[in-house]
This record gives C-alpha cells, structure tokens and sequence, in this order.
C-alpha cells in the first residue's frame, strides 16, 4: 500500500496498534509472519490476482456516467464498479485473498463479522469454495434488515449467529467474533471485513482492496487522458475507501473525498459520523486506537444510518491518520439525501448502488457542478442495491411492494 505505517509497525501516526489479550499474541504474530511472507512474494499477488480475474470480475470497468455528467453540467463522473464483483461489492477482494492466507496457514474454519451482509456472503462464498467450516457473527438488527444475505449466506453452507447484545449491529458482532476465535484459535482463521481491528488486520484488508484503486488509476488515465480532479467513497470502516484511495494517494493534485453516514443529520444525535460530524475522539476497542464514537466516560455510543455497512462506531486507523494530515477531507450525507441521490442515479443511468455506496455519490453530485467539463471525478460504487430492496421499498413508501409483502405474509402464514 502506499500510505506507509510510522513509528513502529501496525501504527499510522498516532492510530492503530494491537490491543489483543494475552491469549492471542501467538495468533497475531502467526498471521503477521503469514502475511508479510505472501506480501514480500510476488508469485503470491499474481496468484491473487489469477484468482480474481477467473472468480470474480477483475478488472472491474470504469463507466462513464454521461447523463449525470450532463444533468450536473460539470465534471464528467466516472463510477468504478465494484457491484459487479462475484458477490456483489468490493468484499470479495479482501476476502478471497485472506482465504489464500487460510490455505497456506493450514487453517480449517473461518468466521467473520458483517453488517450489511455482503461480507457475510463474501466470506461464505470463499469458504465454500475452499471447503472451510465457515461462522457468521451478525447484529440480530442486521439480520433483520439484510435478510436476503442471511438467506444466501445460509444457503452457501455457514452458520448465522445473530447477536443479541449492545446495539445489535456491526460493532457487537465484532465482539462476538473475537469471542469465538480466543477458544478456536488452533484451527480457525478471523477474516476480518474492514481495515480496521488490532494490526495486521488494517495493513492486510487494505493491500487486498488497493486492487481497485490499482485499476482504477490506470482506467481514468486511459479512458480521460488524465487524473481526476477528485474521488469518492463512502467510510464505514473504509475498506472500499482505502482501496480507491491507494491509486491516487501519491498524486497531491487528486483531491480524496471519504463520506461518513449522517443518518438523520448530524445534530441529531443519530448518525455514524466520527469525523466530518467532529463527534469522533481518541480511543481504544476492538483492538486498535482510532476515532469512535463514544461518550465522556468512554463508553460507545449507539449509531444510526439507512445503510447497514456504515453505522460502525469507529474508523479505520489508517483513515483517521490521512484525516490528521489532511489528506483525505470527510463528509457525511444524511439518509434523506442518500434516497434522493439513488433515485436520480437508477432513473438517469440505470444503475441501482447499494446504499453504503450512494453516500459517496450524494457528495460527488453536491460538488459536480462547481468543476469544469474538461475535469473528471470518480465515484467507488462498492457494492450493489440488491440486498437492500426491503429498506429501499420501504423509504420509497412504495405501494406495490407493500402489496405484494402483505400477499407473501399471508400465503407463508397459512
């Protein structure tokens, strides 16, 4: 990857690190020696990148967006598709190198955490095709609101824990994941979802993923003739951030443009911004030191977002070291704004982003228009909206949907 860690390994400034008990330390510096040796092997990278392009759909295309290029009469918007990955977004990257990882490791049983579920499935697909036992932890809210993933997650051969506790989303299934690997550590392997968590796991989920931002720069520069003025993604965690982010964070005149969840707005109280809201402060969880969202006493606070990926507590400390020195700005786009913007993007492009990814799209159509034609920018369309149709049915008050849920409830319950 190109942002460097400084100081001392598995550190970004002042964010990252390893908080793990005891009972890991052996654990971690198996998976470090593991990877860094696959890291330092080119035959290892080619190998993973065999294995995307035949499995997956690497490269992914680079699609000029012309209608909405010429409804904002500004830059011309060119959007990486990550949505068409096996699996429907950029998790597949991350995850099916990491199941290379497990292979040479020797390892027989992965689990994993989601929140919106398509790193549930990625994983679950990964496990299924190198024949690993395979645990998804899961907030038992998430389960509901992504129940499709849980299906086929289900049906790919893995076991769905739902997770009861705290908030019941993405940080409590973390916990419980952590759980179960401190009493399955001979023979079980943590694909973690993002780059966040005790190190390697921020430096090993963001070398995976800087495949996109690798196809990306060399796409632009074929398809434009140049750079971008701008690129952006939206920030859970930041995984699909951190790995468009990579193509360009050598080039100073490539503005990068990270996009937090402001739910019901940022003086609501309800939302998942730690960084462009300015609510975020230093901390130690789940492993590592970053900005999370957490009260006086330390304790993290309840987030909200429309989009099941995004409402994490935290951020990956390699983001929140970019944000210090000022190399990638943030903002956050509210739920209302983030319906809007994918009802445009369906209706003038024909194409339905997932609702994590339409947060970055919200800001790239605020800031479009005050760029000039002969300037382009990218949006990291990470995922695909399939997995979020009840949620979408649902904002939209959609009539016909309502029917035909009220059709199915009662044919399923007779």
């Amino acid at each position: 990857m190109n942002h460097k860690a400084m100081n001392k390994p598995g550190y970004y400034g002042e964010w990252g690190g390893a908080f793990i008990p005891e009972v890991l330390y052996q654990t971690f510096c198996e998976l470090n020696e593991a990877f860094q040796k696959a890291k330092a092997d080119p035959a290892f990278w080619q190998e993973y990148v065999s294995l995307m392009s035949t499995y997956s759909c690497r490269p992914t295309p680079l699609t000029h967006a012309e209608n909405l290029s010429r409804h904002f009469g500004g830059a011309q918007i060119f959007i990486k598709r990550e949505d068409l990955n096996h699996t429907g977004a950029h998790k597949a990257n991350n995850v099916m190198g990491q199941g290379l990882l497990v292979k040479k490791m020797g390892k027989k049983r992965v689990i994993a955490e989601t929140g919106a579920g398509q790193h549930g499935v990625a994983t679950a697909t990964m496990a299924a095709k190198f024949g690993f036992a395979c645990t998804i932890y899961m907030g038992e809210e998430d389960v509901m609101r992504q129940r499709p993933n849980v299906f086929w997650m289900e049906k790919l051969g893995a076991t769905v824990v739902p997770v009861t506790s705290g908030s019941k989303t993405l940080k409590d299934a973390i916990n419980e994941a952590f759980r179960d690997w401190v009493t399955r550590m001979d023979d079980t392997h943590y694909v973690m979802g993002t780059v966040c968590g005790p190190h390697p796991f921020p430096e090993m989920v963001a070398w995976f993923q800087s495949i996109i931002g690798r196809e990306a720069c060399g796409q632009i520069k074929q398809q434009f003739g140049r750079q971008p003025s701008r690129v952006y993604a939206c920030v859970g965690g930041g995984s699909n951030a951190m790995g468009i982010f990579q193509g360009f964070l050598d080039n100073p005149a490539v503005e990068l443009v990270g996009v937090e969840a402001g739910g019901k707005g940022l003086d609501s109280g309800r939302h998942a911004s730690r960084l462009a809201a300015k609510d975020g402060s230093p901390g130690v969880a789940q492993g590592y030191k970053s900005m999370f969202l957490q009260n006086s006493d330390g304790q993290m606070m309840d987030t909200h977002s429309v989009a099941a990926g995004l409402d994490y507590v935290g951020v990956s400390p390699i983001l929140a070291d970019l944000w210090q020195k000022k190399l990638v700005r943030f903002a956050a786009a509210t739920d209302a704004e983030v319906m809007a913007a994918l009802d445009l993007t369906m209706k003038k492009e024909g194409l339905i982003p997932a609702l994590e990814s339409t947060h970055a799209f919200v800001q790239a159509f605020k800031e479009a228009g005050d760029l000039g034609r002969d300037e382009a920018i990218i949006i990291n369309m990470s995922g695909r909206g399939d997995k979020d149709i009840f949620t979408i049915a649902h904002a939209f008050n959609d009539p016909s949907w309502k029917e035909f849920i009220k059709k199915k409830g009662i044919e399923y319950g007779a």
